[in-house]
């Protein structure tokens, strides 16, 4: 057998691997298949056998290796999956490990984020503290070369790095080998050699924490991997004792429903319900707070947006159920489907919808999808609040208050994300914030006390020009805050670190600013939460007590 019809033999295999998982899973606990239905699978998957050979020998050109991959795992296993729901999914070898390194929340490289843009590979931005952040590598900086292997991704040259993932593989590597990296840098001469030792490194979920406000912690949580749940209890104890907390969970996609059930189990109280789980092919799981908060109380704001998803909802969901923290912003995404992962052969994974999940109060939050092209889904109709609410279900949190399912969770307080204008759509597609930033230090330092003043603005204008971005006087003065405020993120991100640029806007951002001012709403719901525990915890004790004061 050649190789070629080895290859297709294993994907057809894989296929039908995942077709039985599937329906072995959809089958379990409702009895044994009938004789028909078995008959109409045997069919099903010899049409599809004999649609695949008819492809292979008659197709207008061969169907190499890279067709074989395509048809199998971007069209007959995904297609196959579509049809159930729109979460789903098939991860060939390349997605499933880039899958498990975001579980993880480490790998091992040189740390750095790095993107395509039209035909150079840029350094987005190097990780504080990593082999890369400290040889002194910086946003803008071009690679050229790694290990001597050029940077090519015009053309068709076999030999050189013609992608951004190509860089990226060459980069990673065993922790403690060498990588040398050839850059191109504003303002320089001659390229830029660093000779790099590659380490293990860290990919934290908390990409910032810090005392926004004295007695107020803030943290931004980007996704809920392995070490999500440690992150936030050290950055919750880092604050000391503090007097509120305002909880970014804006953009945040999910992830793993271990690390969001552990999060709520260190803000509520023990005992209290966090989310269940109902299927068909697994018994029913009710997750619960086996530790609790200890006692520690202090208001919470939970600031969430369109696309908050998945976990985030989860989280947000079990603290609003308990009155716990007032949610604020916009819709969530509204994705109630829990997704089991099946490592498959040749290091691929399938995620199958296998539950749906249940807020404390009793809420399915999945907006319906039945009828909804996959683009529509994720981005028409993302986080989009039915208008009308008449039909939705109505439930009550541990206070009392109504709160609604299907459809996401609805924000206690409505905070509308700012809409970009046309101006600002050019500036920002275009990247002008980051090319800028080492074109101006190319000639200029900046120290952390830096302003924007009319000098810097009359520069950034003239690299807008440079770049036939047009504009008006008229631009400029209706957008002066934000410009304002994205060139300094941009200019000490990039000479101080990320988490100095992340800082700037964190202390600007009008959304952020507007959630602060509810905390005192936030003190009012605590409060009233622990009235109402203590009621129920009275009401549970009295009974026993008469009967025990009794003759």
């Amino acid at each position: 057998m050649t190789p070629r019809a080895r290859r297709a033999l294993f994907i057809t295999i894989l296929f039908f691997v995942a077709c039985a998982l599937v329906g072995s899973l959809l089958q379990r606990k409702v009895g044994a298949q009938s004789s028909e239905d078995e008959s109409q699978i045997r069919d099903n998957l010899k049409q599809f056998t004999n649609v695949y050979a008819l492809v292979e020998q008659n197709y207008a050109e061969p169907i190499n290796g890279d067709k074989i991959d395509a048809v199998i795992y971007d069209g007959a296993i995904p297609g196959m999956l579509r049809t159930l729901d729109p979460h789903s999914n098939f991860y060939d070898p390349k997605a499933y490990a880039k899958m498990r390194e975001d579980q993880r929340g480490h790998y091992y490289g040189v740390g750095m984020v790095i993107q395509q843009q039209k035909e150079k590979i840029y350094v987005i931005t190097p990780y504080e503290g990593t082999p890369s952040f400290r040889a002194g590598i910086r946003p803008g900086d071009v690679i050229t070369a790694v290990d001597g292997k050029q940077v090519v991704t015009e053309g068709n040259n076999p030999d050189a790095l013609a992608s951004s993932d190509a860089v990226a593989k060459a980069l990673k590597g065993p922790k403690g080998t060498h990588v040398q990296v050839t850059m191109s840098r504003e303002g320089q001469t001659k390229p830029l050699t660093f000779d790099l030792v590659r380490d293990e490194i860290p990919h934290p979920s908390v990409d910032l924490k810090y005392e926004i406000r004295p007695g107020v912690g803030y943290i931004h949580l980007t996704q809920f991997q392995e070490t999500t749940a440690q992150e936030v209890i050290d950055a919750i104890n880092s604050f000391g004792a503090i007097k509120g907390l305002v909880f970014d969970l804006r953009g945040n996609p999910g992830g793993l429903l271990s690390q969001a059930v552990e999060v709520c189990d260190h803000l509520l109280s023990k005992g209290q319900t966090i989310v269940s789980q109902r299927g068909r092919a697994y018994p029913d799981q009710n997750y619960t707070a086996t530790h609790g908060n200890d006692g520690k109380a202090f208001p919470i704001v939970v600031l969430v947006n369109r696309n908050t998803a998945s976990a985030a909802e989860i989280v947000s969901g079990a603290l609003q159920d308990h009155d716990r923290a007032l949610i604020v912003g916009e819709t969530t995404f509204g994705k109630g489907l829990v997704q089991t992962v099946y490592n498959l052969s040749e290091n691929t994974g399938l995620a199958l919808t296998t539950y749906h999940y249940y807020t404390p109060s009793g809420r399915l939050i999945q907006r319906n999808y039945s009828g909804v092209s996959l683009y529509d889904y994720y981005y028409n109709h993302a986080g989009a609040e039915p208008a009308d609410k008449t039909n939705r279900e109505v439930k009550m949190t541990d206070s009392g208050r109504t709160v609604y399912g299907g459809g996401g969770i609805t924000p206690d307080e409505k905070i509308d994300s700012p809409k970009a204008n046309k101006f600002q759509d050019e500036v920002g597609y275009r990247y002008t914030f980051f090319h800028f930033a080492p074109h101006y230090l190319a000639n200029h330092t900046v120290d952390k006390n830096f302003q924007v003043d009319d000098s810097v603005m009359n520069d950034f204008k003239q690299f807008l020009t440079s770049l036939n971005i047009p504009f008006t006087e008229k631009d400029i003065a209706d957008n002066a805050d934000w410009l304002k405020i994205n060139i300094k993120e941009a200019l000490l991100g990039s000479q101080f670190g990320q988490l100095q640029g992340l800082r700037v806007h964190a202390d600007w951002d009008p959304e952020i600013q507007k959630a602060l001012s509810f905390l005192p709403e936030a003190q009012a719901l605590e409060d009233n939460a622990h009235k109402v525990l203590a009621e129920k915890a009275q009401a549970h004790e009295t009974p026993q007590g008469a009967a025990a004061a009794r003759p």
